[in-house]
């Protein structure tokens, strides 16, 4: 009979003993040191005591930013308690919607935005002083348009809460390609950090985001390794810069998956607690408390859900939301019971928002902080994972540079491998599906809210003909001047990039134009399609 294992692979045994876990001689010294309450080093049970209310949230954004707005408005109005805004394809390859590789996919997988005027429409009406704004958008251009929002209505973008996803290892691998070099996706993770912590420092500016890379197939041990070694990466590149640690640390948060490996999903972020607080103060030697405790937030797994009996999705949800109040994080987002056709209904997205509201509000799950710590399964489980973590770090950092790995390639492979190795076990059965490799349903029989989760999303094509009226009606004087000045700064590698990214935002310039004058100084073609004509000319 084979033993079972974990999702990632390790060794289930039948039942557990205290010498199981490496914090078994019961000593108060060695609680304090492996364990320790909630809200204090090395934060294994959480950095507070009491995290009763966690941030609501649904990742919303379809259409243009008008539409994606009354999403918003929508779920804020049924008691959701922060927004999460993610782009279309266009937008997360850093490209404007007019774009000709842009045309039959604006707005159908994500909000539409490239103009400040789009970040005023996506957040009008919005109290951003009272909610926390979430972007899984490019971050320069999502930080500059939400900056400019909350100043012109008369917001102190020092109150603005939120986060936002910085892509520099793995995008190009494993995500959208933006086809910038990564010298150039590394300053600008680096400047927009920089922005933050002087312009909006309440502001999470370095969301390390490992949901998206694990929804390659990754497991739990791979998904938090790979962000321990972008995580170091960039603050060593902050580091070199003169950058004081506890400048910028405290706004380092985890965007994390949960799959269906309940406990695996709980001792992960146990683990990455720990593994954090002990990296910052004993290797880059933080001193704030903050900066030792990081945020941790959770996306439901998009990759476990199902287009077969779609239905079996909300069960999915509920259990991946269970398991991380249960790990007591800050925010919560379920993945839509129709996440496999499309972005979420209107539907989908009251089902998500009412099942976190139905676990917090009637389970009582959340009245105890930890409640799993203790437990001779669970802090076994949190140590081999955290050594695991541990160990595929050190390996990564021993075949090279990340960046240089990034270059050649080196990543791809573990992402090809993972991709491989799920679509394996869901074939063979090892990763169980109820409705795909179990317990299937004949499609005559399969029908259940499907009338919900087939409705086509059409591409907004109205989006194409605005930013063409845009480009002619803007003061082109000053936005050429704006951009003529991004471009001076990109050619000076001692130069910030925010500020002239902001300034030409509210120039009027898109993002696609900002991009391309960057990429064209760093030896790319402004186009890497070669299909659309810069509006400046190149320097020199």
């Amino acid at each position: 009979m084979t033993e079972p294992n974990s999702y990632s692979g390790i060794p289930l045994k039948a039942f557990y003993r205290p010498e199981d876990s490496a914090a078994d001689d019961n000593t108060p010294e060695a609680y304090a040191r492996h364990l320790n309450d909630p809200g204090a080093f090395p934060f294994t049970r959480g950095n507070r005591v009491n995290n009763s209310a966690w941030i609501q949230r649904e990742l919303s954004g379809e259409g243009d930013p008008v539409r994606s707005n009354e999403q918003f408005q929508y779920l804020l109005s049924h008691g959701q308690t922060g927004i999460d805004v993610i782009g279309d394809a266009p937008t997360m390859s850093w490209m404007d919607p007019d774009h000709p590789l842009s045309r039959h996919a604006v707005g159908t997988q994500g909000v539409s935005v490239c103009t400040a005027d789009d970040y005023r429409a996506l957040y009008h009406n919005l109290p951003l002083d009272k909610i926390s704004v979430s972007n899984s958008l490019p971050a320069p251009f999502a930080i500059a348009g939400l900056f400019l929002t909350a100043r012109e209505a008369g917001v102190d973008p020092r109150v603005l809460r939120g986060s936002v996803v910085q892509f520099v290892l793995y995008g190009e691998d494993c995500s959208y390609a933006v086809n910038l070099p990564l010298p150039l996706r590394l300053r600008l993770a680096c400047d927009s950090i920089m922005f933050c912590s002087r312009e909006m420092p309440r502001f999470h500016s370095f969301l390390e985001d490992t949901y998206y890379i694990s929804e390659a197939g990754l497991d739990a041990v791979e998904e938090m390794a790979m962000g321990f070694v972008e995580i170091r990466y960039v603050v060593r590149e902050l580091l070199r810069r003169g950058v004081d640690i506890d400048s910028f640390a405290p706004r380092i948060a985890f965007l994390v998956n949960c799959r269906m490996d309940l406990f695996e999903e709980i001792a992960k972020i146990r683990a990455s607690r720990r593994l954090f607080a002990r990296m910052m103060q004993e290797e880059f030697g933080a001193q704030d408390p903050r900066s030792l405790s990081i945020v941790v937030s959770s996306h439901t797994s998009g990759l476990c859900l199902t287009a077969q009996q779609p239905f079996n999705n909300i069960a999915r949800g509920a259990l991946q939301a269970l398991a991380l109040a249960l790990a007591g994080v800050q925010a919560v987002e379920i993945s839509a019971f129709d996440e496999a056709y499309r972005t979420p209904s209107p539907e989908s997205h009251l089902v998500g928002l009412r099942t976190q509201q139905v676990i917090q509000r009637e389970t009582n799950v959340n009245q105890v902080t930890d409640p799993l710590g203790g437990s001779y399964f669970m802090e076994s489980l949190t140590d081999q994972i955290e050594a695991r973590i541990e160990q595929m770090v050190d390996e990564i950092e021993r075949a090279g540079d990340p960046g240089r790995l990034a270059d050649d390639g080196w990543f791809k492979g573990i992402f090809i491998n993972a991709m491989e190795r799920y679509a394996r076990g869901v074939d063979t059965g090892t990763v169980p599906k109820v409705g795909v490799n179990t317990l299937q349903l004949p499609p005559e029989q399969d029908t259940l809210l499907k009338d919900v989760a087939e409705r086509k999303i059409e591409p907004c094509h109205d989006r194409i003909a605005a930013l063409a009226a845009h480009r002619v009606n803007r003061p082109q004087a000053p936005c050429h001047a704006a951009l003529a000045a991004l471009q001076a700064a990109a050619r000076d590698p001692e130069a910030d990039l925010m500020g002239p990214i902001v300034a030409a935002m509210e120039a009027g310039a898109t993002m696609g134009e900002m991009v391309g004058i960057m990429r064209r100084v760093y030896g790319m073609p402004y186009d890497p399609f070669n299909m659309v004509q810069a509006p400046i000319p190149a320097e020199g």
